[in-house]
């Protein structure tokens, strides 16, 4: 038991127990349908940062506990794209069975990082899953920039990417009514500029912050050395000491840290049934670990152009056809 979880129990019911090497803990002695007193909600935020998953099991809640629980910690945002059950827009609904298979949520990510402000955490709660498969897998993206290389820490460094929701984009269809909605989301929500390693607000460690479903580029360099850099730190997600595999009960509740980890909905159970509600609490704009790189030292060096030409697109520009 963590010393964590020993001063929890002297006040209350509450434990909180490490279950993996690098995130995940196990949450029991608590009724989440009932208030949450002020001291395990401090236990369970401060939990929340150090471990980066926790899983709550047997929580026999309704929705509006789900979202009474949620705003404990935070304002609840409302997903531009994702299902949700009309009468609370903060609540997402996802029901997916042989009418509905799932959509979008088989690729790593950290949510809506297309936001300026992405999520602080999520809660996802189970209200009817197959007995097996539609795992959730997690990864830590601290334990991924600890595991990196000083050579390696030190070359992204500085370095900030471009993270766009071009997973959503094929919602919006081929029309000029579909392509016209799109270009008022993309006025919402354009592009947001991140660093590649953050400094999570709570622990202070080193975060690696790109994902395969929303980064697009690294800002200023060359596309082939970006992509390249890219896929690099999304292969991290896979190294197997970094992970923990959610296996879902009914009544199954977990809350992530969004700041710090990445994860993955496993599609294998379709057509079988798999509901979930889920409510997420707003964040605030990522923190750079370091100071951002010159793009001087981010372009490549091909053309030998002074750097006052770096801006300069040889004449070209808009609306000169």
């Amino acid at each position: 038991m963590t010393a964590l979880a020993e001063r929890t129990t002297q006040a209350s019911s509450l434990r909180i127990d490490q279950d993996g090497a690098y995130l995940g803990a196990l949450v029991s002695g608590i009724d989440l349908s009932k208030p949450v007193s002020e001291a395990d909600l401090a236990a369970i935020q401060q939990a929340h940062a150090e471990y980066g998953l926790l899983i709550f099991h047997d929580q026999k809640m309704s929705s509006d506990d789900l979202i009474a629980f949620g705003k404990r910690f935070g304002s609840l945002s409302v997903h531009p794209f994702a299902p949700n059950s009309g009468v609370k827009p903060e609540l997402i609904t996802f029901r997916n069975d042989e009418n509905n298979p799932p959509f979008g949520t088989d690729c790593w990510h950290s949510d809506e990082t297309f936001r300026l402000a992405p999520p602080m955490g999520t809660m996802l709660r189970a209200t009817d899953v197959p007995s097996y498969g539609g795992d959730t897998m997690f990864a830590s993206m601290a334990a991924a920039w600890e595991g990196l290389s000083d050579r390696m820490q030190h070359f992204i460094s500085g370095l900030e990417a471009w993270h766009d929701f071009k997973v959503f984009k094929p919602l919006f269809g081929e029309t000029a009514e579909g392509r016209r909605q799109m270009r008022d989301y993309e006025e919402q929500y354009p592009p947001a500029l991140h660093p590649i390693v953050t400094k999570h607000p709570v622990t202070g460690r080193h975060v690696i912050f790109v994902n395969p479903q929303f980064t697009m580029r690294v800002k200023g360099m060359d596309e082939g050395e970006s992509t390249a850099l890219l896929t690099q730190l999304y292969d991290l997600v896979k190294v197997p000491e970094y992970q923990y595999r959610v296996r879902w009960q009914n009544n199954t509740l977990i809350f992530w840290d969004n700041r710090s980890t990445q994860h993955y909905a496993v599609h294998d159970y379709f057509p079988k049934r798999r509901f979930m509600d889920r409510v997420t609490i707003s964040g605030t704009h990522p923190l750079p670990a370091f100071d951002a790189a010159e793009q001087k030292v981010v372009r490549n060096k091909k053309a030998r152009k002074p750097e006052k030409f770096f801006n300069d697109f040889g004449g070209h520009g808009v609306g000169k056809g």
